[in-house]
């Protein structure tokens, strides 16, 4: 036994002593304890969800103004009340109902989320929906034609089996959207990215499924496309130039 265990004058308590009356204190505020005190002051049960410990409803209980937003998603105008916190993905996919764009890590840490906005690709789960009012958003639904036709990218994605359980597909989806277009505004043909640079340009988008070798030959194939019809569009243009001049 500790000497100051042995010692009762000894004003000084031990570490064993210190434990052992911390237990039972709490042995005893436990003891005390109503067997109802998480019910209602009304004497109601409580919820299961009370007794699991889980927060409350943020939207029921939540006494934060709203505010009026219009938003323009994939070319149509959406008119919402919304809470000023509420983030651009919780918008769309509590608000629009548009659930192409995943809630991942809502960290923008695995790119699930990304959408386009005014072209450029951003992760909607680190933005408010209030700072979108003027600005035009495109999600996965938004990426195929009017007639229903595919995005070119969707095209490559279906043929070099791109994804597989398709949870971060749409986030890689609109992540290649901007990142093709990035490249093309500084002047860079997609066909002549390097393997090495559309893995950096994408290291962004996680794939859990470990889907990457798909994903690049997709990317690869969708930019060679690319590349090829504005090299057709080019020379069409200049032969029909070249007629007119001819025909003058």
């Amino acid at each position: 036994m500790h000497p100051d265990e042995r010692n009762p004058n000894n004003p000084a308590l031990s570490r064993r002593l210190f434990l052992q009356a911390a237990a039972g204190a709490a042995a005893g505020a436990a003891a005390g304890a109503a067997p109802g005190a998480s019910a209602g002051a009304a004497g109601s049960p409580a919820s299961p969800g009370a007794l699991q410990g889980e927060a409350p409803s943020a939207v029921a209980t939540s006494d934060a103004p709203s505010v009026s937003l219009t938003l323009e998603v994939n070319g149509s105008r959406h008119d919402l009340r919304i809470e000023p916190r509420v983030t651009l993905l919780d918008a769309l996919r509590e608000q629009l109902q548009l659930t192409g764009t995943k809630k991942g890590c809502d960290r923008g840490q695995c790119g699930a989320c990304t959408v386009l906005v005014n072209g450029r690709r951003i992760n909607s789960c680190l933005s408010l929906a209030i700072m979108h009012q003027s600005d035009h958003i495109t999600t996965v639904e938004g990426l195929a034609q009017p007639d229903g036709s595919l995005h070119p990218l969707q095209q490559a994605f279906l043929e070099q089996d791109a994804f597989q359980c398709g949870y971060c597909t749409p986030g890689q989806l609109c992540s290649a959207v901007g990142m093709l277009d990035e490249h093309r505004r500084r002047g860079v043909a997609a066909a002549a990215l390097t393997d090495a640079e559309i893995r950096e340009s994408m290291s962004g988008n996680l794939c859990r499924c470990g889907a990457y070798p798909q994903l690049l030959a997709a990317i690869r194939q969708a930019a060679e496309a690319q590349t090829g019809a504005a090299g057709n569009g080019a020379r069409t243009g200049s032969c029909m130039q070249g007629s007119g001049m001819r025909t003058a």
